[in-house]
């Protein structure tokens, strides 16, 4: 979804071959044999792997259309750091809390939160992470916005209740094509994820 979402702000036309993620094809495993996971961008014949290196490559190589990194260094950085840290601080956590259940999950529901609420304070009164901008650290955030409604499914809290500024950041992320056409339906996440914990015994 992050590569997608760059793909259409940088107004790149691109073929999708969605893969399936318990039964891998041979060309996902050829062109990420190191890893063997989705993201992957072919371009020029060569794969580029990881969805945050694909956003920094993609804004790199289409420099001139809608830049997604500040051209500050320090802000740059800035970036990078909270990329970093959805990474693994959002979606490291969340991902064990759809797989958990009683004490366990509540202490990893509690984490989530109050890493959401850290998330809250740079967003502080600018429309986006970046300011007036929609940029790198929104685009490598809003994909996971589709698993919300999973993750309080399961969970049986309200991500709202606790963090009302990520919900409206979201909101307003949505307002663009880029997002509304790239992010899958709440309820296909779900299906998905019950499906999902099926196969992996979780059920």
């Amino acid at each position: 979804m992050r590569v997608k979402i760059a793909l259409e702000e940088k107004g790149i036309e691109y073929v999708c071959q969605p893969q399936n993620l318990l039964n891998k094809g041979s060309l996902l495993l050829e062109m990420n044999p190191v890893y063997k996971l989705v993201p992957v961008l072919i371009h020029n014949g060569k794969p580029i792997s990881e969805s945050l290196v694909i956003l920094e490559y993609i804004d790199e190589f289409w420099a001139k259309s809608f830049p997604l990194l500040p051209i500050d260094p320090y802000q740059r950085s800035q970036a990078r750091f909270w990329a970093d840290f959805i990474d693994k601080k959002i979606y490291a956590v969340a991902k064990q809390l759809w797989r958990v259940k009683g004490e366990e999950q509540e202490k990893i529901i509690k984490e989530f939160i109050e890493n959401l609420k850290i998330l809250e304070r740079e967003i502080t009164d600018d429309k986006f992470f970046g300011g007036d901008t929609f940029g790198y650290v929104d685009v490598a955030l809003i994909p996971f916005t589709s698993w919300f409604y999973t993750l309080e499914t399961f969970g049986n809290f309200s991500i709202e209740a606790n963090c009302p500024i990520i919900i409206a950041w979201a909101k307003r992320c949505k307002e663009r094509h880029s997002v509304s056409s790239s992010l899958p339906d709440p309820d296909k996440v779900y299906n998905f994820a019950l499906d999902f914990k099926k196969a992996l015994g979780l059920d």
